[in-house]
């Protein structure tokens, strides 16, 4: 598994977040401090506090080139 932090801040980047990471067949959960949900649910990421950064969780090793190079500009640091 690999994680990295992620800015989701607004409600059009959560629908693009959504619509690329939808694209890959791998697991996906975002994080905050007390909640986890799957990352392809838009439902599931509005109810966490996007205001702050969500750690992304890839599940499958063999994709996370792949999904790093598509999800580029939500990448924190």
């Amino acid at each position: 598994m690999t994680s990295f932090k992620v800015a989701l801040n607004s409600i059009d980047k959560v629908k693009n977040f959504v619509n690329v990471i939808n694209t890959f067949d791998g697991d996906f959960d975002l994080s905050t401090d007390r909640y986890t949900i799957d990352a392809k649910s838009i439902m599931g990421i509005f109810s966490l506090d996007i205001t702050n950064d969500l750690r992304l969780d890839i599940h499958d090793d063999s994709e996370v080139d792949a999904v790093k190079a598509a999800l580029k500009e939500y990448i924190v640091g």
